[in-house]
């Protein structure tokens, strides 16, 4: 599939790895009407796809996004003019809650997603990679929750997201004062778990933490990203619960059995996609 705003690639004709590509370079990147159509689409094409078992999403060109384009903020609030304030809100709410679903595709898909980032990662940017499993950057990298400045409460899911990453004191004060902080910073409050030297450094280095992921039991892999998500909003105790479920329905798959042959050989277990 063709996309205006994305671009999809894998690496290596043999490799489980894809690259998904927020693909507007000469914008930045910015966040335009085509990505929140595409983007869903594109997360969901890959999850489905039993070649696939890491995304690393990136951005091309010299930033890996600035924010949401500010035209699409216009177009959203330009479907509200109609005379009826009841149906203003319907309206508008409507149109939040469809920008919001492509940024929360990342959180639904099964499979685990990596972000690489790199120069600018700005506004909409924050709940992009928020909602990604792991997070790398390189040390020219910066970021700002900036939505204050621009006299709006950010709502695509950085205000519930961040806080759980770097805690509420640090997304509070982030996302009140809008201030670009640094790659170093990032990895300082946890945002991030590596910072690179450089972009080349960086998606060498993703590449190959998403290969060794790729390599392990996929239904131990998405077990283990729905279980932790899952495990966020429930009880300790709810959360083992939870867990034991799940794998009373997988644990006696053949890729236990291949784990535990492969040890036994001392040879790289061999595991069927998914």
């Amino acid at each position: 599939m063709e996309y205006k705003s994305l671009k999809i690639t894998q690496k290596s004709p043999n490799s489980q790895v894809y690259y998904l590509y927020l693909n507007r370079p000469g914008q930045l990147n910015a966040l335009s009407r085509d990505f929140f159509t595409e983007f869903p689409k594109a997360i969901s094409s890959l999850d489905h796809n039993p070649d696939v078992a890491v995304i690393i999403l990136a951005g091309s060109g010299k930033h890996f996004c600035s924010g949401i384009d500010l035209q699409t903020l216009s177009d959203g609030l330009k479907e509200t003019h109609a005379s009826d304030h009841g149906r203003n809100v319907v309206k508008l709410r409507r149109h939040i809650k469809f920008l919001q679903e492509a940024v929360s595709a990342l959180e639904s898909c099964s499979k685990p997603v990596i972000t690489a980032v790199h120069g600018a990662c700005i506004g909409g940017a924050i709940d992009i990679i928020t909602a990604c499993d792991i997070r790398y950057c390189c040390s020219d990298t910066f970021f700002s929750v900036k939505e204050v400045d621009l006299a709006i409460t950010a709502d695509l899911g950085t205000l519930q997201r961040l806080p759980s990453i770097v805690g509420f004191g640090n997304a509070m004060e982030l996302a009140l004062t809008g201030r670009r902080f640094t790659a170093s910073e990032a990895k300082d409050l946890g945002l991030v778990s590596k910072v690179f030297t450089s972009k080349e450094a960086l998606m060498e280095g993703v590449n190959v933490v998403a290969e060794e992921i790729a390599a392990k039991s996929p239904l131990a892999v998405i077990g283990t990203k729905a279980v932790l998500l899952k495990s966020r909003d429930l009880t300790v105790e709810q959360g083992l619960d939870y867990v034991a479920t799940w794998n009373s329905g997988v644990l006696l798959s053949d890729d236990l059995k291949e784990a535990i042959s492969a040890h036994n050989e001392k040879r790289k277990p061999r595991f069927a996609k998914l």
